[in-house]
Formats: structure tokens, C-alpha cells, sequence
């Protein structure tokens, strides 16, 4: 087969030849170019120039021609070519001004920065502005916006701590109530328990629970909560620590509304034998947390004042200055064999959780030697609770906690907890938790986060198992990823966060299961006003 070509461009020739080897010839006529070839030359160049200007110009519009190479313009047309569009379209300028960095000074007392979107895009429009004043307008906007909107998170915090941390009138109301009831009224001061169930109070047939409180309507939720459903009621004995001052209203209502055929036990810690010998270090220890505290820290205005750090630390910092992490309630734990010396086995109790199931199973836990039953807080999305390591609560940078742990070690949770107070007294758990607190003190309060969870984290250090997550459901006191169906399924649900359910913060969806435990037809109830909502 032959191939001829016209010089004019007018006729090709397809010949057929013999063989493989004629088929490949091909017959290339003189060369020689015609005006119409040259006609279509020029037409050609003329539209590929008017092609490159428009892209050239595109480049030029701000000011600055991008693309005056050929290697820049085969950089734009290849991509082009090939189907794929280029890198970016936004001028280089737009980002080098919205990475320059903007003090917080140079925003104050200025009128000329858009308050809104709408007022933004009608000063681009009447303006006329280029691409770097653009930039500039924009960039002081949203920085305006930014400190607007982390100051008002800020607020909220303050805010919700100041609420949480406060004592409601409510509350203060039935303390006061029951307290007269307790001086006027021989039935409000029932010994607890009564005589004949002293013996249980001693005796490890029994299914052993302790609380810590001095807040007697939340005390009265856990108890009713637990015993109401407990398979074995009779079988429950419910220890019930308090301090002085909330003794006697404590003592009042349980022996007003008491929970049979449970034991129930209400006894001051100043009644404890042990308390009253010689120096007990837990209360050496938060005196002298509250002395460096105060000295050193300022406060919640300090924490407040702190421009560098992001408002969900500044959450976490002011929820650490609630007065209940300073307090000898939340503290107590750590001596729970020396207050029980008769007792194997306890489960611990704090007083914004809700028992929703027979909590009695727990004792069938095989602990394999361990102290400390608790319930994982690293295995979730929820970044207030469940996704918490060691690294959430100490501090890492300091040397003497890099050393000693590893920061992404599963945390744990306090709560609802199953302390083996046999094996616990052949540790020197309690020792080691006044020895970091200690240490804590020396290095300015620096080791961790306030609160009394951290110096537990490193006191039980290899001495917890890890309890199934049923027993033991947390958050809803911040009610971050709380589920409803997960809260009906859950054997004791946790208010742990600033949202308490006897507070007006609380999260009113959460608050009934709480509130489904108060009888609010109770005279004393009743008369200081405390609702269901």
C-alpha cells in the first residue's frame, strides 16, 4: 500500500502494494508550501496568541502579571491540557496576608471593621478594593469575630461555675428545716441504725455501700435509687459519711424516710476512732492545697484572665476550683480501710450518681488481686469524659511525672467503684497518694490538674481491673454524645460535670432521671420550694 500527499494539500493517494514491505513504504511528494497552506499557518498562530493573552491577562488582573515565562505558561496550559485543573485560582497575596499575624491591640477602638457578612460584601462592593486590601478587611474581620466568640464561651464557663459552685437556696432551705425538725422532733433523731441491725454494720454477709456527702437531698436519691432497686434489700447496709454541720439534717431525714428493710448508717467522720487520732494526712493536705491555691493561682478571675488558652481548658481548670475538690467528702476514699477496719469489700458511691440496677452482682467480680473495680475512660468520642488517658490529667512536661508514667495510658473512673479493702491494706496505695500530693504542693500545684481523680490515677497505678462500661455510665453532667437509649441501658448513670440535676443548669432532658427518685409531695420538699423542673 502507497501513501501520496499533494504538495497543495489538495489529493491523497492510497495505493495498494505487495507484502509486508510494501505496505510499510510511504511516498513523501517535494516540499513545497502553497499560499493556502500559509493562510491557514496565520489563521492558526493568530487564534493561539488570543488564547495565551486572555490567560495572561487573567493572571495580570490585580496588578502583577503571574505568568510572563514560558515555563509558567506551559505550567498553566499543561493541566489544562490533560484535563486537570490548576493548583489554586486565589491570588498568591490574599495568602501571605491572611498568615501575617494580627495583635489583639490593633483591634481595639476601631469602627471601620465589619460587624457582619452583609456589611462586609457591601464595602468590597462600593470600595472596589484589590485583592490584598480584601484580604486585610477579611482577615480583621473574622480575628473581631474570634475574640467575640471565645470571650462569650469564657463568660458561659464563668457563668456555669459560679452556679455550680454555689450552694441553691433550695438545698440550703431543707438543711435548715431539718435541722429544727432534729431539735424539736424525737423522731428525727433515731439512733442509725437501730440496735439490733448494729451487728450488720460489721458484718461481710452483707452487701457493704459507702457515700460521702454533705448534700442530703442528693444523698437521698443514691439510697433510694439503690434500694429500690436492689433484689435483696434486706441484704444492703448503706454507710453514709458526712461532715459536722450537714449531720444532724442528714440524720433527720433518713430517720424520717427510712428505706426498709436496708440499714442505713449516718455517721460524722468526726465519730470515726481513727479521725480523732493524732494528724490524719488528707486533712494536712488540703489545708496546705488551699493555702498554695490561694496564693498562687488567683482564682477563677486568674484563669479567666489567661488570653493564651483555649475555652475548653479554661472549663476544665474552673470546674477543678469547685469547692467539692477541696473537700474532705470527695477526699475521704483514699482512707476507706482505716475507716472500715471490719469490712472486705465495698462499693464506693458518689452522690450525683443514679443506681438503676441491682448493683448487688458487683461483689460476684472476680477483682484477680486488684484493688480498685473501675470503668475505662478511653474508649469513646466524647472529649469532656471518654476519651480520656493519663495524658488528660497529668502534667507530662514535668519530669517527675514523664518518668514515672506513660501519657497514653487508659484513665479510669471515680464514682461507682469496687475497693477490695483486703487487698487494698497489704498495698501502700494510701501512702503513695499523700506522697504525690505532697510533691504536688512542693512543685506549685503543677504535677496536675486540680482535682482528686489525678493523685488517684497515680495512687492505684496497677491496682485496678477494668469493670465492664454498664456498670458505670458518665457525662451526663456535661451531656456531650449522651444518648437516651445508652442512659435507660446504663446500671448507674453519673452526673459528673458542672450540670448537677439539682441545679437550674442542669440539662432538662437528663434531669428526670434524677428527679424520678425525689418525692415532691414530701412536706419538706414541699416547703422549701424544690420542683420537679
Amino acid at each position: 500500500m502507497q501513501l501520496h500527499i499533494s504538495p497543495s494539500l489538495r489529493h491523497v493517494t492510497v495505493l495498494q502494494g505487495k507484502g509486508l514491505k510494501e505496505f510499510m513504504k510511504v511516498k513523501v511528494a517535494s516540499r513545497r508550501v502553497s499560499y493556502r497552506m500559509l493562510f491557514y499557518s496565520l489563521l492558526f498562530f493568530t487564534f493561539l496568541l488570543r488564547f495565551v493573552f486572555v490567560l495572561t491577562a487573567v493572571d495580570g488582573i490585580d496588578g502583577e502579571n503571574k505568568c510572563s515565562t514560558i515555563g509558567c505558561l506551559g505550567k498553566k496550559l499543561g493541566p489544562r491540557i490533560l484535563g486537570r485543573l490548576p493548583e489554586s485560582t486565589v491570588p498568591e497575596v490574599i495568602y501571605q496576608t491572611l498568615d501575617e499575624p494580627l495583635g489583639n491591640d490593633e483591634l481595639k477602638g476601631r469602627s471601620d471593621i465589619p460587624q457582619t457578612l452583609e456589611e462586609f460584601m457591601v464595602k468590597m462592593k462600593e470600595g472596589g478594593y484589590d485583592a490584598k486590601t480584601f484580604a486585610v478587611k477579611l482577615r480583621e474581620m473574622v480575628t473581631l469575630m474570634e475574640q467575640r466568640t471565645r470571650l462569650a464561651k469564657i463568660q458561659e464557663y464563668l457563668y456555669r461555675h459560679v452556679a455550680s459552685s454555689s450552694i441553691p437556696k433550695q438545698l440550703h432551705c431543707l438543711d435548715l428545716r431539718l435541722a429544727h425538725e432534729h431539735t424539736n422532733n424525737a423522731a428525727a433523731r433515731l439512733q442509725l441504725p437501730s440496735a439490733e441491725l448494729v451487728p450488720a454494720l460489721v458484718d461481710n454477709s452483707y452487701f457493704h455501700f459507702v457515700l460521702a456527702s454533705d448534700n442530703v437531698l442528693a444523698a437521698s436519691v443514691v439510697a433510694t435509687s439503690l434500694v429500690r432497686n436492689c433484689l435483696q434489700p434486706k441484704k444492703v447496709v448503706l454507710h453514709i459519711i458526712t461532715d459536722r454541720k450537714t449531720y444532724y439534717p442528714m440524720q433527720a431525714w433518713f430517720s424520717l424516710h427510712p428505706l426498709l428493710p436496708a440499714v442505713i448508717e449516718v455517721k460524722p467522720l468526726h465519730h470515726f476512732d481513727w479521725f480523732t487520732k493524732g494528724k490524719v494526712p488528707v486533712l494536712e493536705a488540703m489545708e496546705k492545697d488551699q493555702k498554695v491555691r490561694s496564693q498562687f493561682r488567683g482564682g477563677s478571675s486568674a484563669i479567666v484572665a489567661n488570653t493564651s488558652e483555649k475555652p475548653r481548658v479554661i472549663a476544665s481548670k474552673l470546674q477543678a476550683l469547685s469547692p467539692k475538690y477541696n473537700s474532705v467528702m470527695n477526699h475521704i476514699r483514699i482512707h476507706l480501710p482505716e475507716l472500715f477496719p471490719s469490712l472486705n469489700k465495698v462499693v464506693f458511691l458518689d452522690d450525683d450518681i443514679v443506681v438503676q440496677t441491682d448493683l448487688t452482682p458487683l461483689w460476684d467480680i472476680d477483682m484477680n488481686g486488684k484493688v480498685n473495680g473501675a470503668v475505662e475512660t478511653c474508649n469513646g468520642e466524647d472529649k469532656f469524659v471518654m476519651s480520656k488517658r493519663l495524658k488528660s490529667y497529668l502534667n507530662f512536661s514535668h519530669p517527675l511525672i514523664s518518668k514515672n508514667f506513660n501519657p497514653n495510658e487508659c484513665a479510669w473512673a471515680y464514682g461507682m467503684n469496687i475497693f477490695d479493702l483486703e487487698a487494698w491494706r497489704k498495698t501502700n496505695i494510701s501512702n503513695t497518694y499523700h506522697y504525690w500530693v505532697e510533691q504536688n504542693i512542693k512543685s506549685d500545684l503543677s504535677l496536675w490538674q486540680l482535682g482528686t481523680l489525678p493523685p488517684g490515677l497515680i495512687a492505684f497505678h496497677g491496682h485496678v481491673h477494668i469493670i465492664n462500661p454498664f456498670w458505670h455510665m458518665l457525662g451526663l453532667g456535661y451531656q456531650e454524645n449522651t444518648s437516651s437509649a445508652d442512659v435507660e441501658n446504663a446500671g448507674v448513670i453519673h452526673f459528673n460535670g458542672r450540670a448537677k440535676p439539682w441545679l437550674d443548669i442542669a440539662f432538662p432532658q437528663l434531669r428526670p432521671l434524677w428527679t424520678k427518685y425525689v418525692d415532691f409531695s414530701d412536706k419538706f420538699i414541699k416547703s422549701c420550694q424544690i420542683r420537679a423542673s
